[in-house]
């Protein structure tokens, strides 16, 4: 009778100790600017919006999955302030940091690696100004981060429980938004080309993609029983794009500029370079081409691919510890050259000055969204005002051009006497509708065109004024009065909705 044998084990390569210490004064030294400028200006548009939409929780919404919305709901029953608001991106930004060098250390790095890996990440100016803010753009790069440490983790000791953590994840990702699912799509198709193909083989992966299909369900079922909006949203970006970035010609040099001067762009292009020599690795680093290519071609935003520069920063920081680079270029693991970093991003980056100083002084650098932090309270009051001194204000609904104009007043104007407020723009289209009870409109926007020929007249009343609240988004905006609604709203509103602007 034969004695069977179980196959040996595969040999797990060891790793270096953590280095907790260092990487834990690199993410303190991040850790301050955030906690210091989180308070600083006030909300950004885009976290009014996900305030809005968590006063009306749904399982998806015309412009991003539900994970924002309610975390935003989460946040603000905590406290009313954006400093809770934004702790989430904060604690997000500090684990990338720390998740950074961990895949560094998986890949063999000791505590220079780590270092310098969790530095560079700490000094991208894309790091830390999403973690000034809450958006999907802060949470689902590190999403990415921590899928990336899950996946670099597996191929050290081939433990498939990582690959079910992995899709649990991608579920949380999903819910941020889909981009994770065109890295998917990417890293298998740079997996049957170059391997390793025993990754697909796995039934761990396939239990793991089976619990981020069921969790999706109930999203899809929201996009499905709603006409995709999710689909429209796409040519909507790209002509916003090309409106705000520039367009296709912007995309490589931007994603660059914010992956951090200068060590963070030089660091992405070494590191993409090593991740392509790597046997084991290859298939990230054509994943990460893909990527690139795809959201080039599609105009997407520079920073959908922001995700991978981590594991970049790790491979770079790796090859570097173990060899020393050139004369030319080796000031770029010293640390004059990260406090230079650390000098030119934090300016553009972080709300840093003092409010009063960015009013007097717009010529200061500043964060490009520096604006529509400011001015949002002045804004609802001076709409209020003028919502006050309306004859028929009980009768006349609020109606904004824009979801960022529409938040903010739901966010400041209810405690002034303003009505919820409507607006036909992306995502808000479908959380309010005006009452059939108002048969006017206040409409607070620069183009009151979507209303004429619906209402008997609409005329010019004003303009919104934020007072010494400067620059403001909001500051300027024409008010408009619109009378004698022509047909009852449920008529009326899909014709106003234009949820691709």
């Amino acid at each position: 009778m034969g004695v069977t044998t179980a196959p040996a084990p595969a040999r797990v390569r060891p790793v270096a100790s953590a280095a907790v210490v260092p990487v834990a004064i690199v993410t303190a030294l991040m850790a301050i600017p955030l906690l210091l400028t989180a308070n600083r200006y006030g909300y950004f548009g885009d976290e009014l919006y996900f305030l809005a939409a968590g006063r009306h929780l749904a399982w998806g919404y015309v412009d991003q999955p539900p994970l924002l919305p309610l975390l935003a709901r989460t946040m603000d029953a905590l406290g009313h302030s954006p400093f809770v608001l934004r702790i989430p991106a904060m604690l997000a930004m500090l684990a990338g940091a720390v998740l950074t060098a961990l895949i560094a250390r998986e890949l063999g790095g000791g505590a220079k690696a780590q270092t310098l890996a969790a530095a560079t990440f700490a000094v991208s100016t894309n790091f830390l100004a999403g973690g000034h803010y809450l958006a999907t753009s802060t949470v689902d790069p590190f999403l990415w981060t921590l899928l990336l440490w899950l996946l670099v983790r597996w191929l050290r000791t081939r433990a498939d429980g990582l690959l079910v953590w992995a899709g649990v994840v991608t579920a949380l990702a999903l819910h941020t938004k889909f981009l994770i699912g065109g890295f998917w799509l990417a890293a298998g198709i740079a997996l049957l080309g170059c391997g390793p193909r025993d990754l697909l083989r796995r039934p761990a992966l396939w239990a793991g993609a089976g619990i981020a299909a069921v969790a999706l369900v109930p999203t899809l079922l929201w996009q499905a029983t709603h006409g995709w909006p999710q689909l429209g949203m796409g040519a909507a970006i790209s002509r916003e794009v090309d409106g705000t970035w520039g367009g296709r010609l912007t995309f490589l040099p931007t994603a660059l500029l914010t992956a951090g001067l200068p060590v963070g762009a030089v660091l992405l292009g070494y590191g993409l370079w090593r991740l392509l020599r790597s046997r084991e690795l290859r298939f990230l680093g054509w994943t990460t081409l893909l990527l690139t290519v795809v959201f080039l071609v599609v105009n997407g935003r520079f920073y959908y691919v922001a995700g991978m520069y981590p594991l970049c920063w790790a491979v770079a920081a790796v090859a570097l510890e173990r060899r020393e680079p050139a004369r030319w270029w080796r000031w770029i693991t010293t640390w004059p050259a990260y406090v230079l970093a650390a000098v030119l991003v934090l300016p553009v980056a972080l709300p840093i000055w003092p409010r009063v100083w960015l009013t007097e002084h717009p010529a200061l650098p500043s964060p490009v969204f520096a604006f529509a932090e400011i001015g949002w309270p002045e804004a609802a009051r001076s709409v209020a005002g003028t919502f006050a001194r309306l004859p028929g204000r009980d009768h006349t609904a609020v109606v904004t051009e824009t979801y960022w104009e529409a938040s903010a007043l739901d966010r400041f104007g209810r405690d002034l006497g303003l009505p919820e407020p409507a607006s036909g723009n992306r995502g808000y289209a479908t959380l309010v509708v005006p009452s059939e009870a108002a048969t006017d409109v206040l409409f607070v926007g620069a183009d009151p065109r979507p209303l004429l020929g619906h209402f008997a007249d609409v005329r010019p009343i004003g303009t919104v004024d934020t007072g010494a609240a400067k620059p403001s988004y909001f500051d300027g905006v024409p008010l408009w009065l619109a009378t004698g609604r022509a047909e009852p709203w449920s008529a009326l509103w899909p014709k106003l909705v234009n949820t691709h602007t």
